[in-house]
Formats: C-alpha cells, sequence, structure tokens
C-alpha cells in the first residue's frame, strides 16, 4: 500500500505517475479515493492523477482521531505533494474534498495551479440540516448503520437510483464509531470561508448536480460568484457526488477547463 508518512498521518494514495501535469482529487465525507475512478480513468496518461484517503477515510483511517479542521486536511493535502515531488497541481475537490481544496488556495496558494470544485460551497452547515445530520451520526455510531440509515446517506450523497450504490453502502457500514463521530465534528463546526473567496486568483471550475440534496445550487452560484475567475457548469439530474454518477457530463467540463489552463 502506497502511504506517506506526513504532517503526522499515514495518508494513504494512488498516483498515476507519468510526466504530465497533475491533478490532486480530494473526496466527500464518507467517500474514498475510489469515488474519482472514472476521472482518473479520463485523465490518465495526459495528467499525473493523484488520489488520496482524508483523515478518518478508508486507508487513512485508524482506531483513533484527534480533533482536526479542514486547514488540516489542506496542509496533509500540501504536505502530500511535496512528498511526492510535485511543486504546483490542480485541485479537484468534492463537498467535503472543495472544502479543504479552498483552505489550501488560502493558506498555501503557491502550490495550487487551478480549481475544481465539485458540489461544494464556502459557507456553513444550514443549522437545521445539520441537526438532524448528528443524530443520524451519533445513532450510526452506537447501533451501526442500519439498511434504513444506509438508504437515507445514499440519498443524500448519491442520489436516487445509481447503480453502483450497494458497493458504497456496504463501505459505509465498515466506518468505525471514533471516524464516524470525528468526521462530522470537523465538518459541523468549519468556518465560513464565504468573504475570503476575492483572495483565490487561480481559475476555478465549479460543477454542481440540480438534484443535489446536500448543498444547493444556489450555494454553489454564491461560490462562483465569489470566486473571482469562476466558471460554472450544472450537471442535470445529478445528486450530491456529480462526478460519479454523472462522468458522462461531468467528465468532458473537466477536460475542457484543463485544456484551457495554457
Amino acid at each position: 500500500m502506497p502511504i506517506a508518512a506526513v504532517n503526522g498521518q499515514n495518508i494513504y494514495y494512488e498516483d498515476t505517475g507519468g510526466t504530465g501535469p497533475a491533478i490532486i482529487f480530494s473526496h466527500g465525507l464518507f467517500m474514498d479515493h475510489a469515488m474519482f475512478a472514472p476521472q482518473v480513468e479520463a485523465l490518465k496518461g495526459r495528467w499525473r492523477c493523484i488520489t488520496w484517503d482524508e483523515r478518518g477515510h478508508a486507508g487513512t483511517a485508524s482506531d483513533t482521531l484527534a480533533p482536526f479542521s479542514y486547514y488540516d486536511s489542506a496542509d496533509d493535502l500540501a504536505a502530500l505533494l511535496k512528498h511526492l515531488g510535485i511543486e504546483r497541481a490542480v485541485l479537484a475537490g468534492m463537498s467535503q474534498g472543495g472544502f479543504l481544496s479552498l483552505r489550501c488556495a488560502l493558506t498555501h496558494p503557491q502550490i495550487v495551479r487551478a480549481l475544481v470544485l465539485i458540489d461544494t460551497q464556502a459557507g456553513q452547515e444550514d443549522p437545521n440540516a445539520l441537526e438532524g445530520h448528528m443524530q443520524l451520526a451519533n445513532t450510526w455510531a452506537t447501533q451501526g448503520l442500519s439498511d434504513e440509515m444506509a438508504g437515507i446517506i445514499e440519498h443524500i450523497i448519491l442520489g436516487e437510483g445509481w447503480a453502483g450504490a450497494p458497493a458504497w453502502k456496504a463501505k459505509w457500514k465498515t466506518i468505525k464509531p471514533v471516524n464516524v463521530l470525528g468526521c462530522m465534528q470537523t465538518l459541523a463546526s468549519r468556518d465560513d470561508i464565504t468573504p475570503r473567496l476575492g483572495e483565490i486568483k487561480v481559475p476555478a471550475l465549479v460543477v454542481h448536480g440540480d438534484a443535489d440534496a446536500a448543498i444547493s445550487l444556489d450555494l454553489a452560484k454564491t461560490l462562483t460568484a465569489g470566486l473571482p475567475d469562476a466558471q460554472l457548469v450544472v450537471v442535470p439530474g445529478a445528486g450530491h457526488a456529480a462526478n460519479l454518477t454523472h462522468p458522462q457530463v461531468v467528465n468532458p467540463a473537466i477536460e475542457r477547463f484543463l485544456a484551457g489552463l495554457g
């Protein structure tokens, strides 16, 4: 297993290698590096594609999880790129991966060539929705993930009726309680970086499903408007993980954006 011992973490990652420009993909909450398989398949050979598992997730997870913020995760990303000898990269992040990618652009601007922001936002969680999500997480951590709760999470993340959902529901049932609660606390306690978006000068592509049940399309429009050099692509019928469920729309949009970077 490729493990990078960086920033006090043992980070699992995958790297297609090659001499092309680098793009690093950061996954959403309770997902992992594998959610970007459609993008890696489309880009490898022309781009050096790095995927990784964030704190508390999949190959990076352990039996303990100290409190952390998305700024810590941004530092993890920067340290991983340094470990791989990559000076600059395009940062692509879905939801939580977008939270940390935006913060990396604020705290490590010298390593960021551009941003691809998928079903994410700059603000905080809606308090009403967060209350329900925290209740679900507490039940999950104390009683295990029932089929009913797995179906709720499927709806939130993957949308309705996607054929690949059973494999992800099986993965969710293996997540340890410490990681469920710790990662949810990080999500709940993040700051609002909307006022700082103007500091991010690199080109950005904002991709958002119009059926996203977790983050509304209006929040994607707010994110796009706040970034100095951003464009929005709406994915019809897609839920929260648009890149995974609708790659036939998302991949061409990403490829056009990357081709325009020069």
